[in-house]
């Protein structure tokens, strides 16, 4: 079972809020999504689907809480859209996302592709690294099989 609405729950609590059924309803959501990276947009449309009365602007002060308690992360793909998803047990890192330049795709690399890297920074800088964010470009596998009018098969 999913312990983080009850983390949720206790967090709130700690810093004087209350875990009001639209709060709730935004968190379901998100879990339910995970890793879609939706939209604020279009986390309101789902949550709108369940509760018809809440407001576009509960569920921008809502993120807006997620994000400052660490609980969500908001993305930047590049799409001119705030996207969502959970940060799994705090981590350490954020992973990496792959973001298709032609259907828009985005899928995520789990492994922390630049651990030897930050080695190497601390190393040789004496900078530790906290976190970074990387997101590659290119074609999904979808993308890269579809010829197009006067051009090869994308081989990847």
């Amino acid at each position: 079972m999913d312990n983080r609405p009850v983390d949720f729950k206790e967090q709130l609590k700690e810093r004087g809020y209350k875990l009001t059924t639209q709060r709730r309803a935004v968190l379901d959501v998100i879990i339910k999504n995970e890793g879609k990276h939706l939209s604020t947009e279009e986390i309101y449309e789902l949550v709108k689907e369940g509760y018809p009365e809440i407001g576009l602007a509960t569920v921008y002060r809502t993120l807006l809480l997620l994000d400052n308690m660490e609980l969500v992360y908001k993305l930047d793909l590049d799409d001119g859209l705030s996207r969502y998803e959970l940060n799994r047990n705090k981590e350490d890192h954020r992973h990496h996302h792959l973001i298709c330049t032609k259907c828009g795709a985005v899928s995520e690399v789990e492994e922390d592709l630049l651990e030897s890297l930050e080695e190497q920074i601390l190393v040789k800088n004496r900078f530790i690294v906290k976190d970074h964010r990387v997101k590659f470009y290119g074609y999904c596998e979808a993308c890269s099989q579809v010829k197009e009018p006067d051009s090869e098969v994308i081989k990847p």
